[in-house]
C-alpha cells in the first residue's frame, strides 16, 4: 500500500503583482548542500482512514511551529511521486509572517556509524517565493501543485475573495 503525505500550500500576492507561495527547505545532513530541486510543500504523512486536511494542518504546525491561518482552502488534489507516496495538498490564501518559524527536530545518527546521534530541525528554513521562483526550488514531483494553483480561478490576484 503507498504511503500517504498531505500539506498545505499557502499563497499570496506577491508585490509585481504574481502569486507567491510559502515553501520549506529539509533539515538535517543529507539536505544541507542541496537547494534547487530539495524544497517542499510543508507536509508530512497520515494513515489510511486519517483526514487528510486534519494531517496536512498538524504537519504544517509541526514544521513551521505556526499554525496554518485562517483563508478559503482550495484543494489541489493528489499526485503520486516517484518513490510511490501518495502527496494531497491544500492550498490556503494567507500572508504569514514567518520570521518566527521554528520547525520540531527528528535524531539521525551522524555521521553515520559514529554511534553519536545528533538533532536536526525537521525544516531548517521557509521562504516566500514568486511561483516561478520556487519551482527552480521544489522537488519536481510537486510541481504539479503549482501548475494546479495558478489554473485555480480564485488563485490569482485580485481574486474575489
Amino acid at each position: 500500500m503507498a504511503r500517504l503525505s498531505a500539506g498545505v500550500l499557502l499563497y499570496r500576492d506577491g508585490p509585481g503583482g504574481d502569486v507567491e507561495v510559502l515553501i520549506a527547505h529539509p533539515g538535517g545532513p543529507f539536505w544541507a548542500r542541496k537547494d534547487n530541486g530539495a524544497w517542499s510543500i510543508p507536509k508530512g504523512e497520515y494513515g489510511v482512514g486519517d483526514d487528510p486536511w486534519e494531517a496536512a494542518r498538524r504537519e504544517f504546525a509541526e514544521e513551521l511551529g505556526l499554525p496554518v491561518p485562517d483563508g478559503p482552502r482550495l484543494e489541489l488534489g493528489a499526485v503520486k511521486q516517484a518513490g510511490g507516496k501518495v502527496v494531497t495538498v491544500f492550498a490556503v490564501r494567507a500572508d504569514l509572517d514567518v520570521t518566527e518559524a521554528r520547525s520540531n527536530t527528528f535524531e539521525l545518527e551522524w555521521p553515520r556509524g559514529s554511534g553519536r546521534m545528533q538533532e536536526f530541525p525537521e525544516v531548517d528554513r521557509v521562504a516566500w517565493l514568486p511561483v516561478e521562483a520556487a519551482r527552480v526550488k521544489l522537488l519536481k514531483d510537486q510541481h504539479p501543485f503549482l501548475d494546479r494553483l495558478l489554473a485555480h480561478p480564485n488563485a490569482h490576484p485580485n481574486a474575489q475573495r
